[in-house]
Parts: structure tokens; sequence; C-alpha cells
């Protein structure tokens, strides 16, 4: 299949999803804290914390440029990736175009997830962070190159691990269908290797625990503390919500943020301090201030010089919300119920 590069618009940037003018790719950036700097594409841009001497990168220009770059993008070398690439919105990302063909658009997709798999390591994790639009090609297009059985994953294949769901109370209103609500968070691994899970960081109160008062949550079998699970795969509650116009966490230069704990949730649970993170679109910046925040190594890779330094002040700052600020809370939708006499009545929840 043709491979077609996706042309910017030209002569526009972006301030909260909306295009404005612009007079050319290389932009003066102030941002709080730092003087006015030319960035341009094929630019990278570092930071080192002056304490734990973690290092994170951020490379200007298309995400396919720096994963062909075996300088830029050692190839089989980072133990996660996470991608939450444009979703083809016609929304404002600076210069990129977000209104491609429906082809063409497809042909960038499997283009770059070519490439992130390339730049993973055996045993590696990959999550796409995509909306409905486009869930479904991306799954078949991994699953058709890979298998789907991870105790018999070799070398360069991928295996399903997770179909996630990110849920939010406030989607796009409409009155003409069911109002959207949700991403998908698809973990894929790849095969070679030995992978690394450990959900330990970001374990979750238990229904039973939090709303049942089911004492056989207090002699759990699984391996897991008393009281506490392995969160479900439909992610949502406090500190979960879009991170809008209200929110501590919202960059008011940028559109479409995620929120600190859904990368929080990712990176403790698939890599370990010191590993390897990468970033294809980097955004407003929140994977590469989480990942640094946690002691992992981070590379990012960011179209747009204003939000490349935009970002990478950010991983400067910290996170808003200390890490772990959500951990162990339940999710649990039901409020507090009175113990029952007989464990029987208590649900099949863990």
């Amino acid at each position: 299949m043709p491979r077609s590069r996706s042309a910017p618009t030209a002569g526009t940037i972006a301030r909260n999803g909306k295009r404005v003018a612009a007079d050319s790719a290389e932009v003066d950036v102030v941002s709080p804290g730092s003087s006015t700097t030319k960035v341009k594409a094929g630019d990278t841009l570092t930071y080192v914390h002056s304490v734990t001497r973690v290092k994170a990168t951020v490379h200007v220009g298309d995400c396919r440029d720096a994963l062909r770059d075996p300088v830029k993008i050692p190839p089989g070398t980072f133990d996660l990736i996470f991608a939450d690439p444009p979703f083809n919105w016609n929304r404002g990302y600076d210069k990129w175009n977000d209104a491609l063909h429906v082809d063409e658009y497809l042909d960038f997709t499997f283009e770059w997830l070519e490439l992130c798999v390339a730049a993973l390591r055996p045993g590696g994790s990959l999550w796409v962070n995509i909306p409905d639009d486009w869930a479904a090609e991306i799954v078949c297009f991994l699953k058709g190159r890979k298998v789907s059985d991870t105790r018999s994953i070799g070398p360069g294949t991928l295996a399903m691990r997770n179909w996630c769901v990110w849920h939010y109370r406030f989607g796009q209103n409409t009155t003409e269908r069911f109002i959207n609500s949700k991403v998908h968070a698809l973990y894929f691994i790849k095969g070679g290797g030995q992978h690394h899970w450990d959900p330990t960081d970001v374990l979750e109160l238990s229904d039973r625990a939090a709303v049942y008062g089911d004492p056989r949550t207090l002699s759990k079998k699984d391996g897991m503390p008393p009281s506490m699970r392995v969160p479900m795969d439909v992610w949502y509650g406090k500190f979960w919500g879009r991170v809008q116009g209200n929110s501590k966490e919202r960059r008011h230069y940028h559109d479409n943020q995620l929120p600190e704990v859904y990368l929080e949730r990712v990176i403790s649970a698939c890599s370990k301090p010191g590993d390897l993170v990468l970033d294809p679109f980097l955004g407003s910046g929140t994977t590469g201030v989480v990942a640094h925040a946690l002691n992992r190594r981070f590379v990012g890779c960011e179209f747009s010089p204003v939000n490349a330094q935009h970002a990478l002040d950010r991983i400067k700052e910290g996170p808003i919300r200390p890490m772990g600020k959500a951990r162990g809370l339940s999710s649990a939708i039901f409020p507090e119920r009175k113990p029952q006499k007989s464990s029987k009545t208590f649900p099949d929840d863990r």
C-alpha cells in the first residue's frame, strides 16, 4: 500500500482548537518561566532533571522522520510507546492538516504504527489512544499482521493484551445520535522478549470493599492486597474527566489534552523506573510530564514548534497533582450499602 505524507495547512496555527493566521513554521515561543525562543522543525529540545538526572528529549517535526532516524529513535530500544495521534477531526494543531481524506489518514496511521513497532524492544508495550472512528481499523491492521496468543508470539509480532475504554461524562453534545463519551485505549505487546507488567501502583479499592462490606475481600487469593483489585478495562472516576477549561491541568494553548492519571496508570503498570518511554505525538506534553515525574527516560515527537516548546516547559514544571493522588480510590458507581447477613447476596465482583 502506498504511503503518502500529509501536507501541513499553510498559514495557520492553533489557539485552543481554532485556527488563526501565522506567517511561518518558525515560531517565537513565550512560556511561563522561559525567554522568547525560536524553535523550528528539525530541532531537538532536551531537559535533564538536576537531581534525578533523568533526561527528556523532544524532537520537533513529523514523527515519521524521527522514527526513521536511528540516531534520534534507535530501533528496538523502547520499553513503552504511548501514541495519541491526531483524530482527523479538523481540529487546530498549528500547521498540521487534521482534515485528511480517509485513505490518506489511514495510510499515515499504518505508517507510523509500523515505525513504532520497529522502535519497540522485544517484550515492549504499545498503547494507542483513539476514538470510535478509527479503533476498528487500527485493531484489524495490527491483528492482521500479528498473532493473538501472547504465549506463542515471536520477535517482531504483536499480541493484543487489552482493549480498554476511557470514559468521561462530558461528551460533545448532540441530539441526532447517542453522545460519544469514550475513547479507546488499545494495549499491545511485542513478542520475543520479557514483558513488564506490575499493577501494584495502580490498584483500586474493590466494589466488595467500597460498597458491600464483603469480608471475603479481606482474604483474597489472587495475589492482590486485601480490599484491592486491578482496575477494570473501563476507566473513569475522580481526576479522569476531560481536561477542559476549568480543569487545573488545562494548558490553555493546547486542544484535546489527556488527564495525568490516564498516563500514570499506563506508565506505572507497563514500565519501571529507568525504562525508555516514547510518545510520537507529544501534543500538550502529558506523557512526558508523567514519565519524567516517574523517573522514566523520555523521548517525544511533536510536529508543532510551539507545542514542542510548551511541552518541554511543562515537563520541567512537573505534574499538577502529585503522582499517586488517585491511587487506591474506588471507581464504584453505587453508594456504600449496609453489609448483608449472607455472603451469597454479594455480586461476584473482585
